[in-house]
């Protein structure tokens, strides 16, 4: 093993970096910035006389910082919609959510945009950022951000929750009211008791961080992060490590494109289980929706067809393949009558895609077959809400949470 493969393994025991993943010239790249800047000129110099100070200095290096603003806003809307649940649910509830790796803090200030705006107060939710990075916790601390830090179409949330500074090019400081619902520090997931003195988090976001990990330590880290998990709590991971999650003890929430996880049930004996609080885009119609719709299905999808098609188009969406989820979806309408499950999830395809007025079209034709279709409602209020709609948001966000109250009580009338 030469000098810079023993950087790179060191690297990888402190933070989990393989090298595999990141390639070899992002690691040398670093490692020459920092003899540069040490006037190493020998690489095993640089190595044998490396502290812990000096692998931090490193780490600050090779650690990606590609974030920006409501990266992935399904999440955040699955998010918002779970936690006014848990509020309604238990009223005095403080929800605890842990943001890691923060980065630079654009995924955690999100996250509490989205819940001011929603509505929650403030004092109603914990949220915890914690990364490896110090210069990114400290450029989080200051929240002041350039342009790369806002990307798509929809930034109304600039305009309400940010000042625009007097700098070229322009900057923009967030607000304190939003600066103060987070709490940043300094950690280490692999450090032995990570952690493990904390209440439990109702909700987490490790987000595009297993991808740089080999299998072992991915699995690891899974195992790591439903310790620290409620057992009624949900993890949200990026696009690409939904597949990771299959093999773990939690199950997918069933929100299109959130990527979100949460425990399976565990049955002693045979039982019948509740239904979810939160009604996930189903294969049948939800309490409430027409039946006619099941009813005319079969005649055109007969064999359970209709029911396939849709669970494919989920599945695709789940794991990010969103042109195939479309085409899946057109597959269902044209082999099967108008349903607001279908509408939905092609809603949330055009929302991802920023195609923001198909979205309203397709939300609101979801809403016309079902006006209490929950997942709809949630979403379609969600998008006005980066608008800036927030009367039109509150009424959706009202209706949604009518209909999970009535939905609750057709349920337990069933039960009896």
């Amino acid at each position: 093993m030469n000098d810079m493969d023993m950087i790179a393994a060191i690297l990888k025991q402190h933070m989990g970096l393989d090298m595999a993943a990141v390639g070899r010239t992002l690691i040398e790249r670093a490692v020459h910035e920092r003899m540069n800047i040490l006037a190493h000129t020998q690489l095993d110099a640089y190595r044998l006389q490396s502290t812990p100070r000096e692998l931090q200095e490193l780490v600050e290096l090779v650690v990606v910082p590609e974030t920006w603003f409501f990266r992935d806003r399904p999440a955040f809307a699955a998010l918002t919609q779970l936690v006014q649940t848990r509020l309604q649910q238990v009223p005095a509830a403080c929800v605890r959510i842990l943001s890691m790796p923060c980065s630079s803090g654009e995924e955690p200030y999100s996250i509490a945009m989205a819940l001011l705006e929603a509505g929650v107060p403030g004092s109603r939710f914990r949220i915890d950022a914690i990364d490896i990075c110090e210069h990114a916790l400290a450029s989080a601390q200051k929240g002041i951000y350039g342009s790369n830090a806002f990307r798509g179409k929809q930034l109304d949330y600039r305009i309400r929750h940010f000042e625009a500074l007097a700098h070229k090019p322009v900057r923009w400081r967030l607000s304190d009211q939003v600066r103060n619902c987070v709490h940043f520090r300094f950690g280490n997931m692999l450090e032995a008791g990570f952690l493990q003195d904390q209440p439990a988090y109702d909700f987490i976001f490790c987000r595009n961080v297993l991808i740089y990990f080999d299998r072992a330590l991915q699995a690891r880290v899974v195992a790591l992060l439903e310790s620290l998990l409620d057992p009624e709590g949900c993890i949200f991971v990026g696009p690409a490590e939904a597949a990771l999650m299959l093999y773990s003890e939690v199950q997918a929430l069933g929100i299109a494109l959130s990527f979100g996880f949460r425990r399976k049930p565990i049955l002693h004996t045979p039982v019948r289980l509740p239904r979810p609080a939160i009604a996930a885009l189903s294969l049948v119609p939800q309490v409430g929706q027409p039946k006619r719709h099941a009813a005319a299905i079969a005649p055109l999808l007969s064999g359970g067809a209709a029911e396939d098609v849709l669970a494919r188009a989920r599945a695709c969406a789940d794991r990010g393949e969103l042109a195939q989820a479309a085409q899946l979806c057109e597959q269902y309408l044209r082999g099967a009558a108008p349903n607001a499950a279908v509408y939905c999830l092609q809603g949330i395809l055009c929302d991802a895609a920023q195609d923001i007025d198909k979205a309203l079209q397709l939300y609101r034709k979801a809403l016309y077959l079902q006006p209490d279709h929950q997942e709809a409602l949630w979403h379609l209020a969600a998008l006005l809400l980066a608008q800036g709609d927030a009367a039109g948001a509150q009424r959706l966000q009202q209706r949604a949470r009518r209909s999970q109250v009535s939905s609750a009580s057709q349920e337990s009338t069933h039960d009896v």
